[in-house]
């Protein structure tokens, strides 16, 4: 069995947004040279998600106006994370509800995806750099 380890770095220039990462998934299954097997996609922080959804911004909207409802950023004072100094609960809570990681089957050479299928990076305490691994593991 083969294994491939690539990591992505992202900057996102506000506190919350959505980018879809299936191109540098699939350009990283591709160096790989794994053509079945699986793909792990996950960010390496606690504040940011990986997730699989449509690539609809109507959609990306909705997410983000759900999120924020669920765990508002105001006011910082509501969390006791915060109590640390830190500003960022509420992406601690946005990226439970959207997950760590996903798991892509690998067939042909191809990411196997159902219908509108699409990878996302979702970021809930942006304005540095983040990463993103993606670990292929087949033959």
């Amino acid at each position: 069995m083969k294994s491939f380890r690539k990591e992505l770095t992202f900057h996102i220039p506000s506190r919350r947004g959505f980018v879809n990462i299936t191109r540098q998934v699939e350009e990283a299954l591709r160096e790989s040279g794994i053509r079945e097997g699986l793909c792990l996609v996950n960010p390496m922080h606690i504040t940011a998600s990986v997730f699989i959804n449509d690539d609809e911004a109507g959609l990306h909207h909705d997410y983000d106006r759900w999120l924020e409802r669920l765990a508002p950023h105001e006011p910082v004072s509501g969390y006791r994370h915060n109590d640390t100094g830190e500003d960022n609960a509420d992406a601690h809570m946005k990226r439970q509800v959207m997950g760590r990681e996903v798991v892509v089957a690998v067939t042909n050479g191809e990411l196997d995806f159902g219908t509108w299928e699409q990878i996302f990076y979702g970021e809930f305490d942006g304005r540095r750099s983040k990463r993103v691994l993606v670990k292929i593991i087949g033959e």
